[in-house]
């Protein structure tokens, strides 16, 4: 499936929010932690438009990715795909791409999922390690090649 990123802007939160939480309700529920004022309060305070992408699939809005500095690392957050547009392939290859720009910039890649979640699976299969977990959520870093050949 061909895609490409659109820059998000401010005005896209309504959007994005829903879209997570459409995404996430499944997860949260299983963990007892769904909570739509909680998602919203969450989402408002780590949304940076500036390193939000909107992911465009066959010309449709398809999800949302953000990916931006966090001391000198790299913080993958808000990885969101419509469920429209999952079980297709589209959410590796949107991660490759992240992935392949961690490597040519030589950073290291961080991001928490869900405990419970499908997506640590989805994590661990493209090269992240987990780095550590806490009640809520597992830790995971991903190193470029360069550091890992090292």
């Amino acid at each position: 499936m061909h895609f490409h990123f659109s820059p998000a802007r401010s005005e896209d939160f309504s959007k994005l929010l829903e879209l997570r939480l459409l995404t996430m309700r499944e997860s949260l529920e299983r963990i007892g932690r769904f909570d739509p004022q909680r998602a919203f309060e969450r989402f408002q305070n780590s949304f940076r438009s500036q390193h939000t992408r909107l992911i465009i699939a066959d010309h449709q809005f398809a999800g949302c990715v953000a990916l931006g500095p966090d001391e000198d690392d790299w913080l993958l957050e808000h990885f969101y795909i419509a469920p429209q547009f999952q079980r297709c392939g589209l959410g590796s290859q949107v991660l490759s791409q992240l992935i392949t720009e961690a490597e040519q910039a030589r950073k290291i890649i961080k991001l928490s999922v869900l405990q419970k979640s499908d997506a640590a699976r989805f994590y661990e299969k493209h090269g992240f390690h987990k780095t550590g977990e806490d009640e809520w959520d597992i830790y995971y870093t991903r190193l470029p090649a360069i550091s890992r050949e090292s």
